[in-house]
């Protein structure tokens, strides 16, 4: 007489202990979790978009909280730069160009020197872009850029008065500097800062390469390097697109800041007593 064998346990049955051990560990661990991502962590956030349950749901889905919603679009604190370069840009500038804006050039000597060389700790215009010269006077004419000097000088200038001077000192042989025995490239001019999203600055403004609309450095004085760095790392400079040199600047850090301005004015580092 065989023996009776007693019933084939069901897998997917309560009275499997491992099966409801199991399923209670995943409820469990998704109840935890549902509360820390949609409850605990948007509470100890205080911006609008994560107040109450359904934002932070919404907001942790990636989904609008309200749909159709239409928003009024925020308007800067500041005026911004609404320069556009084109490859047509300066397509009519020539040698008449040059010469009118060699002509209007004699009142920006003082500051300038008489073939864009300064000897202020003025920007050297000499050999730069005439995309840079350009945009620059537009931004100080429409109030981007704000200086007590060149704001007043670009406010009465046409279009074409600033594409000619953009054509004239674009025209000037550029200020080259000897680097023999010069200490090597710092490493945020060379490789940046990745880490925080700091480029390297040779990627944009040589001499590694050249992005359209970044000025030329080279030759440019340590003091005027410097301030432009410490005006966008502020927010006072605003004018640069997109925001790439204020997101770049106010990440640096001052000994960076020296390194480069020092670097691209080829002055001497200082001395250490």
């Amino acid at each position: 007489m065989s023996t009776p064998q007693p019933p084939e346990e069901r897998l997917f049955s309560l009275r499997n202990k491992w099966f409801t051990w199991s399923v209670g560990l995943t409820v469990g661990t998704a109840a935890v979790s549902i509360l820390i991502g949609f409850v605990w962590l948007p509470s100890a956030k205080k911006d609008p978009q994560f107040s109450g349950l359904w934002n932070a749901i919404c907001s942790a889905a990636g989904v609008p909280r309200q749909w159709g919603e239409v928003q009024t679009p925020v308007a800067p604190t500041e005026k911004l730069s609404t320069v556009v370069l084109t490859p047509d840009t300066f397509v009519a500038t020539n040698s008449l160009s040059i010469g009118r804006g060699a002509t209007l050039s004699l009142r920006c000597t003082m500051c300038h020197g008489p073939q864009g060389l300064s000897y202020a700790n003025s920007p050297n215009l000499a050999g730069q872009y005439e995309s840079v010269i350009y945009k620059q006077l537009r931004d100080f004419q429409s109030g981007a850029r704000v200086n007590a000097v060149m704001s007043p000088m670009a406010r009465n200038l046409s279009d074409q008065d600033m594409k000619d001077l953009a054509a004239y000192y674009a025209s000037l042989p550029r200020l080259r500097i000897g680097r023999a025995g010069a200490p090597p490239m710092p490493e945020i001019v060379a490789s940046g800062a990745p880490m925080r999203n700091i480029p390297p600055c040779a990627a944009c403004h040589g001499p590694a390469n050249g992005k359209p609309g970044a000025p030329w450095l080279e030759g440019e004085p340590e003091v005027y390097i410097r301030a432009q760095l410490l005006a966008f790392a502020s927010g006072d400079r605003h004018n640069d697109t997109s925001e790439q040199m204020r997101n770049v600047a106010r990440q640096m850090t001052p000994d960076e800041i020296d390194a480069a301005a020092r670097f691209y004015s080829a002055s001497p580092p200082p001395q250490t007593p």
